[in-house]
């Protein structure tokens, strides 16, 4: 797998990449990386596991929860439950870690392991990079330091963790939901009771697709990637709004009453200006990356209101957040973070809000969305090149230089290496699509000639 964990924690295609044994011995790792770091200050250690419904969650869930108690920490297994909620449990119960078991939009076969520090937190890449490596040493033959007798952790299902999250979503919601029509595509993953339970006892009218996880069918043809049903859905049903999450829950895309598609830079800019009204709109900023649509960023400006971009990845919006004090952050993908009430993205908080302010305002969610104009925005993966090259090529900065001139202040080019593939990703925003397509293939056909 070369180096363990990513951007978003460990991830690979479950029982092959991502085996039983990896995941005990990076559980153990982990627990012996934390206490070496004064996490546990001396005190008997407890860990909260969640999962999403991925069969292969069941056997990794078993390999985590074993890791864990064999090095002296007690476990709350809460079950299946979105990434989110076992943030917000690892917090509200004072766990001192917090598992998650899921590889979020992935397909079926992948799974994942995320760590969360006590409050809920991602752990600090140091951290990570220490547990990878306390893992390989052990794993080369230097035996673990294992507790016996009363020393080793004890086990528990932690079966409140399911209305402890939902009270908190409820606890936060701004405005009631009543009045208001919503159809849930919950991917058939780990938000398939949360995220309908939530809206049913917010007050809205809830319909529900991809709700039905059998282990096998998690993101299949449904969900935040796959959003047809859910658009057919909404104007099948005459409801308000589409809600749709990924298999982890903590992303959020919708669809208004017409069956069109909001994406997160559009519910991000509704919920900015929403935060500003309530005076919770830290900074008067709202932080996004730098693959948000152009349209984002002029709405933005329009409006008053600053904007931090930062890298790809909600990681690097959540540091930026952590950093400076920021409120509100997200990306066009449909992570959207709310600070005060979550300390990762999470999509039933998101659709949650994005639906009160609907009811709040009694406005459309197309009327909402329509604070920021979408342009065209045409992606083209130009593979097989030399990566490391795009910043230093002349050719390259020649003809991005030649592209930003033709587009104006109107367009914008972007061209980002891959971090895990041999490519090169070519982005253009233009007033026109067909202008966006014409440059964006010029571009790559210098990708192609220039890095080949």
């Amino acid at each position: 797998m070369g180096r363990l964990f990513g951007t978003d924690g460990v991830r690979g295609v479950a029982n092959a990449d991502l085996t039983a044994e990896l995941a005990l011995g990076l559980s153990v790792a982990a627990a012996h990386v934390l206490a070496e770091a004064g996490t546990f200050e001396g005190h008997r250690p407890t860990a909260v596991v969640g999962r999403d419904p991925r069969a292969s969650g069941e056997f990794l869930e078993a390999a985590v929860v074993a890791g864990l108690a064999s090095a002296g920490v007690d476990v709350l297994r809460v079950g299946v439950l979105p990434t989110p909620a076992v943030a917000y449990l690892t917090g509200a119960l004072g766990a001192d870690l917090g598992v998650m078991l899921s590889a979020s939009h992935n397909p079926m076969p992948d799974n994942g392991i995320k760590f969360f520090a006590r409050g809920g937190h991602k752990l600090a890449d140091e951290l990570e990079d220490r547990i990878e490596a306390v893992y390989e040493e052990h794993t080369s033959g230097e035996p673990w330091d294992r507790p016996t007798g009363e020393g080793v952790g004890r086990v528990r299902t932690y079966d409140e963790g399911f209305d402890n999250y939902v009270a908190h979503l409820i606890g936060v919601l701004p405005h009631r939901l009543d009045g208001l029509r919503v159809v849930l595509d919950e991917a058939h993953g780990a938000a398939s009771r949360v995220s309908p339970e939530a809206f049913a006892r917010a007050g809205a009218e809830v319909i529900t697709i991809g709700a039905d996880p059998d282990g096998l069918n998690i993101n299949d043809g449904c969900g935040s990637t796959h959003l047809d049903l859910l658009k057919a859905a909404v104007v099948e049903h005459g409801a308000d709004l589409g809600i749709a999450h990924d298999g982890d829950a903590d992303r959020c895309l919708a669809v208004d009453a017409a069956g069109n598609e909001v994406d997160g830079d559009q519910i991000l800019a509704v919920l900015a200006l929403a935060l500003r009204e309530d005076g919770g709109l830290r900074k008067n900023t709202v932080v996004a990356t730098v693959m948000s649509n152009l349209g984002f960023k002029l709405a933005m400006e329009r409006e008053g209101v600053g904007l931090v971009q930062t890298a790809v990845g909600d990681r690097y919006v959540l540091e930026s957040m952590k950093s400076e004090g920021y409120a509100l952050g997200g990306e066009q993908s449909g992570h959207v973070i709310i600070l005060d009430h979550a300390t990762t993205g999470d999509g039933t908080l998101t659709g949650l809000m994005l639906a009160a302010r609907m009811a709040a305002t009694g406005r459309s969610l197309a009327d909402l969305a329509s604070v920021m104009d979408r342009l065209p925005q045409v992606l083209i993966n130009v593979r097989d090149v030399d990566k490391a090259r795009v910043g230093t090529c002349e050719e390259l900065s020649a003809a991005v230089a030649d592209a930003e001139r033709e587009l104006g202040s109107t367009g914008r080019v972007l061209l980002r290496p891959s971090g895990t593939e041999p490519l090169v990703r070519v982005m253009v925003e233009a007033a026109d699509i067909e202008h966006a397509r014409s440059v964006a293939g010029r571009l790559a056909d210098v990708v192609k000639s220039a890095l080949g």
